[in-house]
């Protein structure tokens, strides 16, 4: 049987810049990619809109 180990992961994790809530699109794909490289999978993504700006949580997992 496989195992995961799961992650979460908030927008408010990348450093403020741009588009969601003054973070740039690049630096979130690159957030996500570096965890990417680490193994992990992007499962589940909520997007919200939060005072005219965008924020999302997601879960991550990995094999164990």
């Amino acid at each position: 049987m496989k195992k995961y180990q799961y992650k979460i992961v908030d927008s408010r994790d990348v450093a403020a810049a741009g588009l969601f809530k003054g973070r740039l699109r690049e630096d979130i794909e690159a957030y996500l990619s570096s965890l990417g490289a680490q193994g992990w999978e992007l499962v589940n993504v909520d997007f919200r809109e939060l005072e005219g700006g965008l924020e999302f949580a997601g879960i991550m997992k990995k094999e164990v």
